[in-house]
C-alpha cells in the first residue's frame, strides 16, 4: 500500500440526486485548498460547509456542494478524509474525478481500499471489515441484521478471546522451554490442560451448526422432489405467483432444475423445481433425473411433494435414507381428498396444498420459514459467515487435538503456536498479505 491519497466516488454510479466522492490521505486537504475558496486552517472536523467546487486549473464552477472533513485518526481509514456531496449528474461527477486526478500525489482509489486502510490502521479487523462488505450487500432483513452484528464485532470478539487465550497458554510454555532445569507445577499443568480442552469443546461447537451464516449470504437451497405430475412445476408457479415453468400433464416436461430467489421473512431462500424422480431410458429425461438427484445432494431441505389422491409418502423412504437435512412432506391435489382423508393427512403431519388452485401454499412457505428461524436460535450471534472462518478453525482445531503436555515441551509449544496462528488467520492478526486482496477485491470501488 503506498502512500498517496486516494479518492473515488462512494455511492452508486449513475444519476442521482446526491453523489459521494470520497477523498483519503496525508493530503486530502489539498482537494479543498485547490478546488473550493474554504481555507484549510479555518476547517473544523465533522462540520458542513457549502461552498462551490472549481475546477483546479482555470477555478471554473464545477458544481455547489457540501464539504465534510474528517481529521484523522477519528474517521472510516484512520486518515484524513475529505467527502464532497455533489449533485448526482454524470457530467458532475465526471468532472469532480476528472480535476481530483490532476493534484499531485493523488490517485484513484482500487477496490476495496478505503477499507483496506482502515483494516491496516486498526480501524477493523477482517471479520468487520468482511461484515461491512455483507451489509452492503444485503438483501433481506436477516441478511442485514446478522451482517451489522459482525460490522459489529461479535465474531472478531469471539476469535480475539479464543487467540489471547492460546497465547496466554503459549507464553507458560515458552517460559519453560526458556528454563528447562524447572518443571511444570501441578496447578499450571492442570490449567493449561483445562484451557486447550475448554477451548476444543467451544470451537468444536461453534462450527456445528451446519454452515447456516454461508448460507445466510448464499441463500437457503430448498430443493422440490417428486414424481412425474406430482405437481412440482405448479407449485414452484404458485410460490413465485406466475408462471416459471410449464405445467403439462405430459410426464417428463421438466428436464432441468429452475430455480426462483425469495426473501422468506427476511431470509433468502432458493427454491429449485427439479425433474420427475423415476426409471426412463429417455436420454434427454434421464439426465434431468441424474441433475435432480445432484441438486438433492446439495439442498438444505426438501420440499417432497406427492398425489395424496394416489400415492404417499413411502415413495421418499429412499431419499429419506440418504438426505441428512430436513424433508418437509406436502400432500398434493388435496381437492380431490374427503374430509376425513385430509383429517389423516394433517394428522401425520403433513402439508395440504393445491398447487393447482393456490391453497395452503402460506402454510407451506411458513413451515419453511419456522425450519430455517429454528436453526439460528442457538448460535443467533456467532454464526459462520465465510468458508475460510471455517477452515482456519478447522485448522486450529486440528493443532489442539495433537497438544499433549506429554511430549516434549518445544512440539506442545508449537501445536499451540499454530493453533494461534490459525485463528489468527481469520481476524487478521498475523501476517495476511495473501489473502487481504481476495478479500477486499470483492468491494466496491469507492468502499
Amino acid at each position: 500500500m503506498d502512500n498517496k491519497t486516494i479518492y473515488a466516488l462512494s455511492t452508486v454510479s449513475g444519476k442521482s440526486g446526491v453523489a459521494i466522492i470520497r477523498i483519503s490521505g496525508n493530503h486530502a486537504l489539498e482537494a479543498v485548498r485547490l478546488m473550493t475558496n474554504i481555507k484549510d486552517k479555518e476547517i473544523k472536523p465533522r462540520y458542513a460547509y457549502y461552498t462551490k467546487l472549481r475546477d483546479v486549473k482555470n477555478a471554473q464552477v464545477i458544481d455547489n456542494v457540501l464539504m465534510l472533513y474528517f481529521k484523522a485518526p477519528n474517521s472510516f481509514t484512520g486518515e484524513d478524509i475529505v467527502e464532497f456531496h455533489t449533485h448526482g449528474s454524470r457530467a458532475v461527477i465526471a468532472s469532480v474525478i476528472k480535476n481530483l486526478g490532476k493534484i499531485e500525489g493523488f490517485r484513484m482509489a482500487e477496490a476495496g481500499e478505503f477499507s483496506k486502510r482502515a483494516f491496516y490502521n486498526n480501524k477493523m479487523d477482517l471479520t468487520e471489515a468482511e461484515g461491512l462488505a455483507d451489509l452492503i450487500d444485503a438483501e433481506t432483513e436477516a441478511q442485514q441484521k446478522y451482517a451489522l452484528r459482525q460490522m459489529e464485532g461479535n465474531l472478531k470478539n469471539i476469535y480475539e478471546e479464543w487467540r489471547a487465550e492460546l497465547v496466554e497458554i503459549e507464553a507458560y510454555l515458552e517460559a519453560f522451554i526458556d528454563f528447562p532445569e524447572e518443571e511444570i507445577p501441578d496447578d499450571i499443568t492442570k490449567k493449561i490442560e483445562n484451557s486447550v480442552f475448554k477451548l476444543q469443546k467451544a470451537i468444536e461447537e461453534h462450527l456445528s451448526a451446519d454452515k447456516i451464516g454461508e448460507r445466510l449470504r448464499e441463500g437457503f437451497r430448498v430443493v422440490i422432489v417428486g414424481r412425474p405430475n406430482a405437481g412440482k412445476s405448479s407449485l414452484l408457479n404458485a410460490i413465485a405467483k406466475r408462471d416459471v415453468v410449464i405445467v403439462s400433464d405430459i410426464a417428463g416436461t421438466t428436464r432441468d432444475a429452475i430455480d426462483i430467489h425469495l426473501d422468506l421473512k427476511g431470509y433468502p431462500v432458493i427454491i429449485t423445481d427439479t425433474a420427475g424422480i423415476r426409471e426412463t431410458e429417455e436420454a434427454i429425461e434421464k439426465q434431468g433425473v441424474e441433475i435432480a438427484y445432484k441438486k438433492i445432494q446439495d439442498a438444505d431441505m426438501l420440499i417432497a411433494i406427492y398425489d395424496a389422491s394416489t400415492d404417499s409418502v413411502q415413495l421418499f423412504d429412499n431419499i429419506k435414507k440418504s438426505f441428512d437435512g430436513e424433508i418437509i412432506y406436502v400432500a398434493n391435489k388435496c381437492d380431490k381428498l374427503s374430509a376425513e382423508e385430509k383429517q389423516q393427512q394433517d394428522k401425520e403431519g403433513r402439508i395440504l396444498i393445491s398447487a393447482k388452485h393456490h391453497d395452503g401454499i402460506d402454510n407451506l412457505l411458513n413451515k419453511i420459514s419456522e425450519v430455517i428461524a429454528d436453526k439460528f436460535t442457538s448460535n443467533s450471534n456467532t454464526i459462520i459467515t465465510r468458508e475460510r472462518y471455517r477452515e482456519a478453525l478447522n485448522e486450529c482445531l486440528d493443532n489442539l487435538k495433537t497438544f499433549s503436555l506429554n511430549k516434549e515441551i518445544e512440539l506442545s509449544a508449537e501445536d499451540i503456536r499454530l493453533s494461534a496462528r490459525a485463528i489468527g488467520k481469520i481476524t487478521g492478526r498475523i501476517e495476511v498479505e495473501e489473502i487481504l486482496d481476495k478479500i477486499f477485491g470483492s468491494f466496491c470501488i469507492g468502499k
